[in-house]
């Protein structure tokens, strides 16, 4: 069975980003499955990180990730100020469809876990139509509060039967990186990989920026306009920290040890 290695990472705030762009990307999460490798995925950006300075817990659940991935520009912008020209985005419904596309032909299995109730049905049933052949072996929509041991064990032993590749966890951010830190051992999954709002992206519920402002790093304000009253309190407060803490890093004012 072939050794994984994993790719080196960024320090961004005492937040080890990996060096990855979306190519990389699945060629690493092919490897990890051809070694056996099992782990989690944290798809993060300015809110991971910025939720990482007064959490130390949480700076050590991405810090133990199999991967974090570049999710947003300003990761990719600090890696290649650090000298990483290769490194880009590998935002999370990228990276589904992405996988969806690879596992055509290489025969991965996939399970959906997250989202408002029908959407990962949802999702399921508009993947298989775009990408025909890709086995998604199963779904589960959570309540919205902790699952019960009973739940667990429920979920576990479904897991445990169908034996996916890929666990894909659609919750919100941190929660779902709590959630595959906590439970990624128990379940008999390989990779989990958590995507946030990529179920509703592609389940066709939640209207995606466009190109040009994904890549010009003001998702967050296109978002912003879309969800106003819940998410200004959020960016009013991740923005200009992570602008500050950020500018501060790079100059040198202030260290971040990778903890």
């Amino acid at each position: 069975m072939p050794e994984f290695v994993a790719p080196p990472r960024v320090n961004v705030l005492g937040v080890g980003i990996s060096v990855l762009n979306l190519d990389s990307a699945v060629t690493t999460l092919a490897a990890a499955r051809a070694a056996g490798q099992r782990g989690y995925v944290t798809v993060t950006g300015v809110h991971g990180v910025i939720e990482s300075q007064d959490d130390p817990e949480l700076r050590r659940i991405h810090n133990a990730s199999l991967l974090s991935t570049p999710d947003g520009m300003p990761m990719v912008w600090m890696g290649r100020l650090r000298g990483f020209r290769e490194m880009d985005r590998v935002y999370g419904p990228d990276l589904m469809e992405r996988l969806m596309a690879w596992s055509q032909t290489s025969g991965a299995t996939h399970f959906f876990f997250g989202g408002n109730t029908g959407v990962a049905e949802e999702l399921k049933t508009k993947m298989e139509q775009r990408f025909p052949g890709v086995r998604i072996v199963g779904t589960h929509t959570p309540p919205f509060r902790p699952l019960t041991e009973d739940e667990l064990n429920a979920l576990g032993a479904e897991v445990a039967r169908l034996q996916p590749d890929f666990f894909w966890v659609g919750l919100s951010t941190p929660k779902q990186e709590r959630f595959m830190a906590a439970h990624g051992q128990r379940l008999n999954a390989r990779i989990l990989i958590g995507v946030g709002a990529a179920f509703d992206f592609h389940a066709g519920r939640v209207t995606q920026a466009p190109r040009w402002i994904q890549r010009s790093g003001l998702e967050w304000l296109f978002r912003l306009t879309k969800d106003f009253k819940r998410l200004w309190p959020r960016y009013s407060r991740i923005v200009p920290r992570f602008l500050y803490q950020a500018t501060g890093q790079l100059l040198g004012w202030r260290q971040y040890p990778l903890t």
